[in-house]
């Protein structure tokens, strides 16, 4: 949970590199939500992580004002849309590589992210 009461984050996707970047956020005191749609890992960081926030809904993290920043850990094809609604919800986003699967796409999230003045960064 956000120790530091100075920055929360949300790690969506808590799958292959997911996990790992929820165990070192969580240990900056840092994390403030885990999103995934599997049930069993939501039931498996819920133990591990009792104070954080756990959802499925992405659409519940994009609207939570206590969240500053999120870190995009889906799979590839998400990449682009997830981090296109975060940048648009007027969060710093952090995306696992690639950061789209299209230039074009690439192009635009980095145009939208210096249009909202937040950090976007793969």
């Amino acid at each position: 949970m956000n120790k530091s009461n100075e920055i929360g984050i949300a790690v969506v996707g808590g799958g292959y590199w997911g996990k790992n970047l929820i165990r070192n956020i969580y240990e900056m005191g840092a994390l403030h939500t885990i999103c995934d749609n599997d049930p069993s890992k939501m039931s498996e960081y819920h133990e591990l992580y009792k104070e954080v926030k756990i959802t499925n809904s992405y659409k519940e993290v994009l609207s939570d004002c206590d969240i500053d920043a999120i870190v995009v850990a889906t799979p590839a094809a998400k990449h682009y849309e997830m981090t296109k609604l975060a940048l648009e919800a007027g969060k710093d986003v952090m995306v696992e590589k690639p950061l789209a699967l299209k230039v074009e796409q690439g192009q635009e999230l980095a145009r939208l992210a210096k249009e909202k003045d937040k950090i976007l960064m793969v």
